[in-house]
């Protein structure tokens, strides 16, 4: 048994995950609205609970969805209010419609939550699974868990979060984002807004997009992801109210751990959204309502 058990350990520390996962692909024929109320219907049919969807550019529906277990592990992790909601891309590549999604497996051990089997097994009934993709190797757990995951020497890792403001109390934190958020401070649009259960302090998580600027969301996948088959399922951002306080994962772990195979020089290259960064910790800063 101890001999099995070690071999089961070993064979599960090089497994390598990839980030994202293609479901199926939908004739281009069909209407993006047809292919979204389908996977809407699929996804509700199998235990999941869609909070949110916004269209972040032409021809892409972004669509966001909890999870009992999913919510479960969130509740339980440091930070780990970040993994609570799965995002499921439908966007048109050449004339195909491709649904795809964040790949349960990859965020758990990224984020550091409890494995996600159930999450996994409903996602691939729902939304089927052809695919993973965004990595050609992929990432062992060693290489991609918190503390250990950054893209290179500088860069930050999962829980060196950004601390955009501390407020009086959670439902100052949460008046204020939503009233900006409404007013779609900074070129934002409000997504989702979910609740995480079982953590100390009261913990909300809220999604939205980013629709113009350095930072804004067509700017960074359409450099960024020009592959065959599409993470647009990295959108929408997330920031998270933990008590009074407000905080977001680094711009530059968040993009790089979804985009982890992404070259620093070249065409499509990170050099090439030097600014998105710091352009995106603007907004947050907007949204949160900090001045300078």
């Amino acid at each position: 048994m101890a001999v099995t058990l070690a071999i089961g350990t070993a064979a599960a520390a090089q497994t390598r995950y990839k980030p994202f996962v293609l479901g199926q692909k939908v004739s281009g024929s069909e209407a993006m609205t047809k292919v979204v109320s389908d996977t809407r219907a699929a996804l509700a049919k199998n235990g999941f609970d869609v909070v949110g969807q916004y269209v972040p550019f032409h021809n892409t529906t972004i669509m966001c969805a909890t999870y009992p277990e999913m919510l479960d592990a969130a509740g339980q992790a440091r930070h780990g209010g970040f993994g609570a909601v799965e995002r499921i891309s439908i966007t048109k590549v050449h004339s195909t419609w491709q649904v795809s999604y964040v790949n349960p497996d990859y965020l758990a051990v990224a984020y550091g939550l409890h494995p996600l089997p159930k999450t996994d097994a409903a996602l691939k009934t729902a939304l089927g699974a052809m695919k993973v993709f965004g990595s050609r190797r992929g990432l062992t757990r060693d290489e991609l868990k918190p503390g250990n995951y950054h893209y290179a020497l500088f860069m930050p890792y999962f829980n060196n979060v950004y601390r955009a403001r501390r407020f009086p109390n959670h439902a100052a934190a949460l008046t204020t984002i939503r009233a900006n958020l409404a007013r779609h401070v900074a070129g934002t649009s409000f997504v989702y807004e979910v609740n995480v259960p079982g953590t100390p302090k009261p913990t909300t998580v809220i999604g939205f997009g980013i629709k113009s600027g350095k930072g804004g969301d067509h700017h960074i996948l359409h450099i960024v992801d020009a592959h065959r088959y599409r993470g647009y399922a990295y959108l929408p951002y997330e920031m998270m109210v933990m008590g009074r306080r407000v905080i977001a994962l680094r711009p530059r772990y968040r993009i790089a751990v979804n985009f982890p195979d992404t070259s620093m020089m070249g065409s499509h290259g990170f050099m090439n959204i030097m600014s998105a960064p710091g352009a995106i910790r603007k907004v947050i800063r907007q949204v949160v309502g900090r001045r300078g």
